[in-house]
């Protein structure tokens, strides 16, 4: 698609400054722009780029000062947050992308199934029985949803997803590829024969609106009652949320994040790659965790945590109590080498 200055300042209540009959039809970075494509400048470390670059449109911030003349082929448009106006643009132009509808062929949609309107089903993808499809859902190839499963308007799932029976999945969500929704919590009782027995897992996954789901990431569904996840989560790659997690609002978990059963954790958390939480502890509101951190107990709201304790828990509690001694005993030392 193509679009003019001034069609993209009006969507973004920005200001033209050049032509506003400047075309555009690709979006690039601003160090690799090129004739006809659109790109931004937020960060002031690529500045000079600014100068230099072929894109056709360059979005900036309304009281950024050029500090010299930019290539007369290119136009501005100032916006009061340049970053959040390109996000924007991205938004939309991923949109445009997913408007897809209608059913393939090799597709199989049990009759028992309920299908809303406006909707896309890639090829060989399985809807089972008596599932709920809402309006305007894209559902890519290789897709399983299982029985009485329910899926909300407007959320895309994306090729090789499943989601396993009694699951749902709210409003304006995006599901990533590969990813397993309420696949068996890890449950197993030892008995008297040195083996295990399987402990069924007869509970579901509940996932509210506007969640985001990463490549690979495998939430277990509960062993009784839900696993839930809870509106406005972002999950990157491979995160695993085991059984009767609850994942609060606006939680955002990077790649690797893994969550034992049971815990709880809070809203608006964030926690960094390869966390580790253990299970059955509650972590407050507003937590940061570093990345490789491992969490073994309930931490209160507005925490910010780092450190993991990998090896012997005795050991490591009694080096913790060292550690936290030593800016004293440096004190100390440094008072006796003065004397």
């Amino acid at each position: 698609m193509e679009f003019t200055a001034e069609q993209i300042a009006g969507l973004l209540n920005g200001e033209v400054e050049g032509n506003p009959e400047t075309k555009v039809n690709k979006l690039s970075k601003i160090e690799e722009g090129e004739s006809e494509s659109l790109s931004f400048l937020a960060n002031l470390a690529y500045e000079e780029h600014l100068y230099t670059t072929d894109a056709s449109i360059v979005i900036v911030n309304k009281d950024f000062n050029l500090e010299k003349a930019i290539k007369d082929t290119c136009t501005l448009i100032r916006v009061d947050d340049a970053y959040q106006s390109f996000t924007k643009l991205l938004e939309t132009y991923n949109k445009s992308k997913n408007i897809r509808v209608g059913i393939e062929s090799q597709t199989f949609i049990s009759e028992n199934a309920t299908i809303g309107n406006d909707i896309y089903v890639g090829a060989f993808a399985y809807i089972s029985d008596h599932a709920v499809i809402g309006n305007n859902v894209k559902i890519y190839p290789h897709t399983y949803i299982g029985d009485n499963a329910k899926i909300g308007d407007n959320t895309i799932i994306f090729s090789g997803v499943k989601i396993y029976h009694d699951c749902e999945v709210g409003k304006d969500c995006i599901l990533h590829a590969g990813a397993v929704i309420g696949s068996d919590g890890f449950g197993f009782a030892p008995n008297n024969e040195n083996s295990y027995d399987k402990i069924p897992q007869i509970g579901n996954v509940i996932i509210e609106d506007d969640v985001e789901i990463g490549p690979n990431n495998c939430i277990d569904r509960a062993t009784m009652g839900s696993t839930i996840i809870k509106k406005g989560v972002k999950t990157d790659n491979l995160v695993h949320i085991a059984h009767n997690v609850v994942v609060g609002e606006n939680t955002v978990l990077a790649g690797q994040t893994g969550i034992s059963g049971s815990a709880k954790v809070g809203k608006n958390c964030m926690t960094g790659g390869q966390v580790g939480i253990t299970g059955h502890i509650t972590v407050g509101n507003n937590v940061k965790i570093a990345g490789q951190s491992g969490v073994s107990k309930n931490i209160k709201d507005n925490q910010v945590l780092q450190g993991s304790p990998a090896f012997s828990y005795k050991d490591y509690m009694r080096s913790y109590a060292c550690f936290k001694n030593l800016p004293s005993i440096i004190n100390r030392l440094n008072e006796l080498e003065k004397k």
